[in-house]
């Protein structure tokens, strides 16, 4: 391991060392699992959501979406004011924030949600390559995460099926599902009135995807993670900014890598929201599953022998619009900035969020 690699690693080991320690000292996140943790915070507007809707106010208007989600929600909540009687609603006070676009599997949202991102990414293959020589991949998945008080909350952030299409002649087309990932969120700062938001949190990585695209390599990996947010100019903007640490159970089956995201955004209208970001990979201790020199980034972790040291970084661009409470649907393109691509010729992100 490089010196500059120890030192990212004992930086990043301290940062989480100090984030923990807060965070045992807080009081327990479990406090608010019978009642709505949000209840207090919540204003005039979403007071009543959740309600079923008083018909005899309605007139000859018709039933708009946001009142036929609360025709919804009023068969799902329970009366203490959560889902299915379990699950907290998402944290409407930093309502006006948007989710991280790029990097989707390890820059988190900051927020505590209970939300279902739907995602399909297309992922284009550098001409150069030289074992796939070119070609694309195509994702589709389905993040899970839902909000048992205001501060903690259960992540699934990878999972889904993906398709492998190469160049090469001697590398097949290839299909099948990921590994799955999931774990914890903690809220450490929240103060709405600046809209100043801290949140840490680790997941663990199952190895139980399918071998011939990459996947189910190893015994699993953690990710250890912060991620903050804080609104900017009014609130007429946003920055989000996460980092985290990749460290698998077997350091010769997969690679270690740190990465380091932000993504900061604009509002055009009350809806439509204009985003870049920057997101830095580096990988600070190689595998020794592939003889080869690059790496998968967040996909797929190939355990290459020969990537100690690499860092790839790439920039995004994109749009998001908003509906309903919290819902968003957005699109992102990701390209490489640095001459190291990897795998990364280019990626187009679609995503869909459907949060209660």
């Amino acid at each position: 391991m490089s010196t500059t690699s120890i030192r990212y690693f004992r930086a990043s080991f301290t940062l989480f060392a100090v984030l923990f320690t807060v965070a045992a000292n807080a009081a327990s996140p479990f406090d608010e699992l019978r009642t709505d943790p949000f209840a207090q915070d919540m204003s005039l507007a979403t007071t009543n959501a959740g309600r079923p809707v008083d018909f005899t106010t309605l007139e000859d208007k018709p039933i708009s979406l946001s009142e036929g989600a609360r025709l919804i929600d009023a068969s799902l909540v329970a009366d203490n004011g959560r889902l299915l009687g379990l699950f907290a609603h998402s944290d409407y006070a930093f309502g006006d924030f948007i989710s991280p676009a790029s990097n989707p599997l390890f820059f988190e949202d900051p927020r505590t949600l209970t939300e279902v991102r739907f995602l399909f990414v297309n992922q284009w293959i550098p001409s150069n390559n030289p074992v796939l020589q070119g070609g694309s991949a195509q994702v589709v998945a389905a993040q899970i995460r839902v909000a048992l008080t205001q501060r903690l909350s259960i992540i699934a952030n990878k999972d889904g099926y993906i398709w492998l299409n190469p160049v090469n002649p001697a590398v097949p087309s290839s299909q099948g599902f990921a590994d799955v990932a999931a774990g914890l969120k903690y809220n450490l700062f929240r103060n709405p009135d600046t809209e100043t938001i801290v949140s840490i949190g680790g997941t663990f990585e199952l190895d139980v995807g399918a071998h011939r695209v990459f996947q189910g390599r190893g015994d699993g990996e953690f990710h250890l993670f912060s991620s903050a947010g804080q609104a900017l100019f009014g609130g007429i903007a946003h920055w989000v900014s996460g980092s985290g640490l990749r460290l698998p159970t077997d350091t010769q089956a997969r690679s270690s890598m740190w990465y380091w995201s932000n993504q900061w955004d604009v509002k055009v209208t009350e809806r439509i929201y204009l985003l870049s970001g920057v997101n830095w990979f580096h990988w600070f201790d190689a595998g020794n599953t592939l003889p080869v020199n690059f790496e998968g980034q967040d996909l797929m972790n190939l355990g290459a022998s020969g990537v100690g040291g690499n860092d790839v970084v790439t920039g995004s661009l994109g749009m998001r619009y908003r509906f309903g409470r919290m819902n968003e649907t957005g699109v992102c393109w990701e390209y490489p900035l640095t001459e190291r691509r990897d795998l990364l010729q280019s990626r187009l992100y679609v995503d869909l969020c459907l949060r209660f």
